[in-house]
């Protein structure tokens, strides 16, 4: 995977022909808003090339766009017409007699100085007429990453909402026999391609999470069997102790604005949680009670923190403010809650919730109210948000499997699909679109 400050990707954005602009109110369009949507069917062409690759930059288009959950990716066996010319406006006729209500037309071609040109229509076929139409510079081994960035852009032109393909994964990846699992820090594509390994020693790794602006993880690792928090920088591999503190230390996560490292510090048997600005290495504390607080996570205007709690009796939620103040709980269903994570959004927090010997993963409103659960297992665990706030990943284990597995589910809990690694893989997090 190259470093994403070697990337250099070109955007011409929508309108590559004035005489196809769009019209205002286009009618291809879906509502996400209004529950379970019935996926829209779209026909994505073998984008133009002199080889293979234009075939596989729209294979990936539609896969994208098919895990979605909101598209129905049309067979190709059943395309009348034979895309030769993607400047040229298609047989609408031919289209829509294949109920292919938007169209996606492309060519891909290699440039003078080495770099790849990739180009993409977006079409109406009911209406006649285009909806957008971007051109994309990179290198020819960036090819998979233009693929994603040309879906994000349908997914938003069509859902008025930013997409989330053009993203990446961080996890923990799990080989090697049960009674001596090696547990790595990898990375990959939100697809589940181009898996890189951050780390390579047999030390326990737990809990990595992205910088909200920054190519920057934070984890938690058994190093020298002393349970330190670490920051990562993805692209120069520098590492760094966040601190040395007396106690153990878990549950790292950075705060919206990558200013400060939030988690929680265990000592005398209890945990509590503190924030550490990262410029000055000063630490707060925010929570002192005799239970354990954990896994704390920030609204994203970073002015409330959710985080689990044990002090009732039995795990629960609870929200206060950024400095500590106004700690109430807002979980009250039956069983026990954590991993609790903010929605991008602002609107939802995700958890896992244990009852009745499973693990389901649900959501909640910021007050604990719509409590709705998306999945349930023998053991799920540990949801992460899309950055657009629309689809959560988390991992599982099946009774009597090997070991952990990454799925991926929107928020209807209808589009639950599998996210596929090389290994075993646990405690995704999902990372910012990338710059």
């Amino acid at each position: 995977m190259m470093k994403c400050s070697m990337i250099r990707l070109l955007v011409l954005l929508a309108g590559m022909l004035a005489g196809f602009a769009a019209p205002a109110g286009a009618v291809v369009e879906i509502n996400i808003n209004k529950g379970n949507v019935e996926p829209l069917p779209i026909a994505v062409t073998d984008f133009v090339s002199g080889n293979d690759l234009g075939a596989q930059v729209s294979a990936v288009i539609a896969a994208d766009l098919k895990r979605s959950g909101l598209f129905a990716p049309i067979s190709k066996t059943a395309f009348i017409e034979k895309i030769g010319n993607p400047d040229q406006a298609p047989r609408f006729e031919d289209w829509k007699v294949i109920n292919a209500q938007a169209l996606v037309t492309g060519r891909v071609t290699q440039e003078g100085d080495g770099r790849l040109r990739a180009e993409f229509r977006l079409w109406d076929t009911f209406a006649g007429k285009q909806l957008t139409g971007q051109q994309f510079y990179t290198q020819p081994e960036n090819w998979r990453r233009v693929a994603h960035i040309i879906a994000d852009a349908i997914y938003k032109q069509i859902t008025g909402e930013d997409g989330y393909f053009d993203t990446r994964v961080v996890f923990v990846s799990e080989s090697g026999p049960k009674t001596a699992r090696k547990r790595q820090l990898a990375i990959m594509d939100q697809d589940g391609f181009n898996v890189r390994m951050l780390t390579n020693s047999n030390d326990i790794v737990l809990t990595p999470r992205f910088s909200p602006n920054r190519q920057e993880i934070t984890y938690m690792s058994f190093e020298g069997n002393q349970p330190r928090v670490y920051l990562l920088q993805l692209e120069t591999g520098q590492r760094e102790v966040v601190g040395n503190f007396p106690g153990m230390t878990f549950s790292p996560r950075f705060s919206p604005d990558g200013q400060r490292v939030i988690m929680s510090l265990q000592q005398d048997g209890n945990a509590n949680i503190y924030t550490m600005d990262l410029r000055s290495r000063t630490t707060t504390r925010l929570t002192s009670t005799a239970a354990i607080d954990t896994s704390p996570s920030y609204s994203p205007d970073g002015a409330q923190i959710v985080f689990e709690s044990d002090r009732g009796g039995r795990q629960q939620l609870y929200v206060m403010g950024a400095d500590g103040s106004g700690q109430r709980r807002i979980s009250f269903g039956d069983g026990s809650y954590s991993t609790p994570v903010w929605s991008p959004r602002g609107d939802l927090i995700a958890f896992t919730k244990q009852s009745g010997g499973k693990f389901s993963i649900g959501v909640m409103k910021t007050d604990g109210s719509g409590e709705r659960i998306l999945t349930t297992g023998f053991h799920n665990e540990g949801p992460t948000w899309a950055p657009n706030g629309r689809v959560l990943m988390f991992f599982r284990q099946n009774a009597g499997a090997g070991g952990p597995q990454m799925y991926s589910i929107d928020l209807t809990g209808y589009n639950e699909q599998v996210v596929k690694s090389p290994a075993f893989a646990s405690d995704p997090a999902w990372s910012p679109l990338l710059e």
